[in-house]
């Protein structure tokens, strides 16, 4: 009895996984929004996020996560932009990881009375992020998915589809 709960409980985590990775999501389409949160951690989500910017689609920009050393005209540089859209890009120190930028956008989204965000990063992490965001923001909030494409390697995508169901499975307990 014990080892087919555990073939079963095996065969549904491996169904799964083979759809959340086979399913990443993709970059959203143009439409506008009041805000757009970028994620920091991966490759081309701070350049997607400017990229938006620059086109209007949004009228501020938050990047959570970065690092306190980390100064404006720093990241501008960096990701060569403007040093003009520094006017409108908020850079937030305060998050280590998923649920602490969760914690982060939601006070910035509420800080703007925003009603409307783009959540950029990659697409791998896309889902676990906006589960993050849905948790901590304000119930009338609609958040736009936006996720950066990516090849992630096997081990990356196990990890990230684990961490996706122990937040999943946290959420629906409670917290």
């Amino acid at each position: 009895m014990m080892i087919r709960l555990i073939a079963t409980l095996l065969l549904f985590w491996a169904l799964g996984f083979a759809l959340f990775a086979t399913t990443l999501p993709h970059p959203a389409d143009d439409r506008v929004t009041d805000g757009i949160v970028v994620l920091t951690g991966g490759p081309g989500r701070v350049q997607r996020g400017v990229q938006l910017l620059e086109a209007g689609r949004a009228k501020r920009m938050l990047v959570s996560g970065v690092d306190r050393q980390v100064r404006p005209a720093e990241l501008a540089t960096i990701n060569r932009f403007p040093h003009a859209l520094l006017s409108r890009i908020d850079l937030g120190a305060d998050a280590v990881d998923t649920r602490t930028n969760a914690d982060e956008a939601a006070a910035w989204v509420s800080s703007y009375r925003f009603h409307t965000i783009r959540l950029v990063t990659t697409d791998w992490h896309m889902r676990r992020a906006r589960l993050e965001l849905e948790q901590q923001m304000p119930r009338d909030v609609v958040m736009l998915p936006d996720a950066i494409p990516s090849t992630p390697n096997l081990l990356a995508l196990v990890r990230e589809y684990n961490k996706y169901l122990l937040r999943r499975g946290a959420t629906l307990i409670g917290r």
